[in-house]
């Protein structure tokens, strides 16, 4: 009886120390992804008639009302660049396009110039699916909520070039993949300047 009793204790102490043992012994989380650091965030207005133009343009007071929130930024971890666009006061439930184009805003959606590529078309405007895509652009869009706001968001396996990615602009549609077609998304809506 008492080799049964010391057994058993025995067992019971074995087995609580082997369950201590492994919850000190956790798994370590995986690393955060880096947060994306705000580069240009503002209400838009309509173009100015002369002089410098407003950070936020809208080109289209029916789809981006002035007043509008945008706010964008980008994060760059190990060669590899994250962007995000937020967006507010939108019209709700709505499809909208956006990427990162190489000029600052002007007076006219135009003047943005074409989309930013980490590797160039050598035709402009580029609209080979070669050229014109997820990996080789920057493509944020969106579909608004009910009450008109979202989040796109894009990664890409490389970073910006200094001083040739300088604002995003909002289109009437999301991007098309379409060969002949690619990238394009409708109508320059809105630009917001902000040099990546």
């Amino acid at each position: 009886m008492r080799t049964t009793v010391a057994t058993l204790a025995g067992a019971v102490l074995l087995v609580g120390g082997l369950a201590a043992c492994s919850s000190t012994q956790e798994t370590p989380a995986p690393p955060a992804a880096p947060a994306v650091k705000p580069i240009a965030e503002t209400s838009v207005a309509a173009p100015a008639a002369t002089g410098d133009q407003p950070k936020g343009i809208t080109y289209d007071v029916a789809r981006i009302p002035v007043g509008a929130k945008l706010s964008t930024g980008s994060s760059v971890d190990n060669g590899q660049t994250s962007v995000e666009l937020k967006v507010s006061g939108l019209l709700p439930n709505t499809q909208y396009g956006a990427h990162v184009h190489t000029k600052p805003c002007g007076a006219k959606g135009a003047d943005a110039g074409p989309h930013y590529q980490n590797d160039k078309d050598p035709v402009s405007p580029s609209v080979d699916s070669k050229y014109a895509n997820v990996q080789n652009e920057i493509w944020l869009d969106f579909t608004t909520d009910a009450s008109g706001a979202a989040t796109g968001e894009a990664a890409v396996k490389w970073e910006f070039r200094k001083g040739e990615a300088n604002s995003v602009i909002v289109h009437a549609t999301h991007s098309s993949t379409e060969h002949g077609k690619a990238g394009t998304a409708g109508d320059r809506l809105a630009c917001l300047t902000a040099a990546f």
